[in-house]
């Protein structure tokens, strides 16, 4: 297929984190072509950059969480491909010391980013007001270690190397979301201009359903694309990551995970995080 002009190429960012180097690995590289438009060499980011990003309108199609999705869906809608969505894999509160739930409002906490599902998640979990700090997801364990602050809500390899910091864990936000509402706990997915156009969207959401196949079905091919950016260096902490992050969710959300995403932006609003007016807007692109 010949390249497009210039103007015609699509802008594209995601995370450096294992789960999205693997999903989106195939497509970088030209291994799948499903007659989507072009895209421009992928720009890697953390979560939070990513999802300022989309409350600035930067990327054509980008990956950002939900708790920023609900910010944004008058610019952007979701792509059924692509998503981080399922059970046992939400954000964990940790902390030096095993605080009781009573005794938040005291301690200074850290979150990995204001619009981070972790962050909303967290004001869910604990609606009265809270002592926040914003930092970079990979420096709040240390941060805590170090007596910087009191906790930290942590997320992405953070999970699996926790305990080797001496921390404990408080609460599991993920657990809490699923016992309070049956659904699994939708952290982040991929959402495209709603500019593009209803066919070039769902282009678009076609060819990352075929990337995250491919991945499937050749798991070694992108590994050392993912060791080059990945935070933790570890092949089974690397593994264990996209074991628990990538899933038949990202194949393609179905009823489950879009009513997962709708629960979740509807608490959102409730607890004052989100925005109202943008539950009448379509979500997802088979909406539109």
């Amino acid at each position: 297929m010949p390249l497009l002009p210039e103007k015609n190429r699509l802008s594209l960012g995601f995370s450096p984190c294992p789960n999205d180097t693997f999903i989106f690995h195939a497509l970088v590289h030209g291994v799948t072509c499903c007659g989507a438009p072009n895209f421009e060499d992928a720009v890697l980011a953390d979560v939070e950059t990513l999802n300022e990003w989309a409350l600035a309108g930067r990327l054509d199609v980008t990956k950002l969480s939900f708790h920023a999705l609900g910010h944004v869906l008058d610019r952007y809608v979701l792509l059924m491909a692509g998503s981080a969505l399922g059970r046992g894999c939400g954000p964990l509160l940790v902390a030096r010391e095993n605080f009781s739930a009573t005794a938040l409002p005291r301690l200074t906490i850290a979150i990995p980013g204001r619009y981070t599902t972790a962050a909303l998640l967290l004001q869910m979990y604990s609606p009265v007001a809270l002592m926040t700090k914003v930092m970079r997801f990979d420096e709040i364990m240390p941060a805590i270690v170090a007596g910087e602050v009191d906790a930290g809500v942590i997320i992405h390899e953070s999970r699996f190397t926790f305990r080797e910091h001496g921390l404990l864990m408080l609460q599991d936000l993920g657990a809490w979301w699923e016992q309070a509402t049956g659904f699994p706990i939708p952290l982040g997915g991929i959402a495209a201009k709603r500019s593009l156009g209803k066919e070039k969207i769902q282009a678009i959401d076609r060819c990352i359903r075929a990337s995250v196949s491919s991945a499937f079905a050749a798991p070694e091919a992108g590994m050392s694309y993912i060791r080059r950016h990945a935070q933790e260096l570890d092949d089974k902490v690397i593994k264990d990551h996209i074991g628990l992050y990538v899933n038949p969710f990202s194949v393609d959300l179905g009823e489950e995970g879009v009513a997962a995403v709708r629960e979740f932006l509807a608490r959102g609003r409730l607890y004052g995080g989100l925005p109202r007016h943008s539950a009448a807007l379509p979500l997802i692109s088979m909406e539109l």
